[in-house]
């Protein structure tokens, strides 16, 4: 490979942080020097990329989860176009792994978070799971055993160590729906960073926040139960009752409800019951027995 522009081998080698900006005239002491201690990551951006604002958090995160295994080095591409020219890059975002001086991976375009630490591991080995992954760990126990208030310490800290993070935000506000603090679960939904959006912890909180807030306008459950009975038809009455009892936590209850309304007619109010079974299966997460039971009697209606 050809020499890098604007190497410069009498400045001080390395830089403090794990996460910096450079300059043509010091890539080479943070990326080509730095990268014979420990792989160094460039991120090639502009301000009027918009899948640099998705891919570079996602990226900064992973990085710090890595503990020092890796460092980031981040290159506006409109202020110091000359090293990505030398490299020819053609379109950003583009992220180059510098080991020994030398470019041995890289990818374009904004990926998954997944795929992102799935790179860094490449780069790094296996660096076992970062602190806030342990306190998110530690506070899907204690939700497990129902103890709200540990479990949102847990998720707290872990949003304190990665801020933003996706599924650190969505259980920390399921813990807040669980307490009845539908404000306060909002406010820190609003905090995941931009790639985490379709992370499966947050989406479902989005979704139990929805039924949360659904659940407040609905009538007596008795009521509900005494119209459907009445008239198996009303179709208002059975799926607000499937409301009802979901914010019970009768999860098989509410779903029975609206299979039985999908059943009678599908195309109610637009497909009404189908689009609320969709939510109740976000809000309980791919791998609930409720929702694998659900999703198989669903198509089984749907396709029979």
């Amino acid at each position: 490979m050809e020499p890098i522009i604007g190497q410069d081998s009498a400045a001080p080698a390395g830089a403090d942080g794990l996460i910096m900006d450079t300059t043509t005239q010091t890539f080479t002491r943070d990326v080509l020097e730095a990268s014979r201690d420990v792989p160094v990551i460039v991120d090639f951006w502009a301000p009027w990329c918009g899948p640099c604002k998705q891919l570079t958090p996602a990226l900064e995160s992973a990085v710090k989860a890595a503990r020092g295994a890796v460092r980031l080095v981040k290159m506006n591409i409109d202020e110091e176009p000359e090293v990505a020219q030398q490299l020819r890059i053609q379109s950003i975002p583009a992220v180059y792994a510098f080991k020994n001086g030398q470019p041995v991976d890289g990818f374009m375009g904004a990926l998954p978070e997944s795929q992102i630490k799935a790179f860094i591991a490449r780069l790094a080995g296996d660096t076992g799971p970062s602190p806030a992954e342990e306190m998110i760990e530690m506070g899907r126990a204690a939700l497990e055993a129902n103890d709200i208030q540990r479990a949102a310490q847990a998720f707290a800290q872990a949003a304190q160590e990665e801020p933003g993070h996706p599924a650190a935000v969505g259980l920390l506000a399921r813990c807040y729906i669980k307490a009845g603090d539908l404000d306060r679960a909002r406010q820190t939904l609003a905090l995941v960073r931009p790639d985490g959006r379709n992370d499966p912890d947050f989406t479902a909180a989005e979704a139990a926040l929805s039924l949360a807030e659904k659940a407040d306008d609905l009538g007596d459950i008795g009521e509900l139960q005494a119209k459907v009975e009445a008239n198996p038809k009303d179709h208002q009455a059975r799926f607000d009752l499937a409301l009802a009892l979901n914010a019970r936590g009768d999860r098989e209850g509410a779903v029975d409800q609206l299979l039985i309304s999908v059943e009678y007619d599908r195309n109610w109010n637009d497909q009404a019951a189908r689009k609320q079974l969709v939510e109740f299966f976000d809000a309980y997460g791919p791998k609930d027995e409720v929702t694998l039971s659900g999703r198989r009697r669903l198509s089984s209606i749907l396709f029979s």
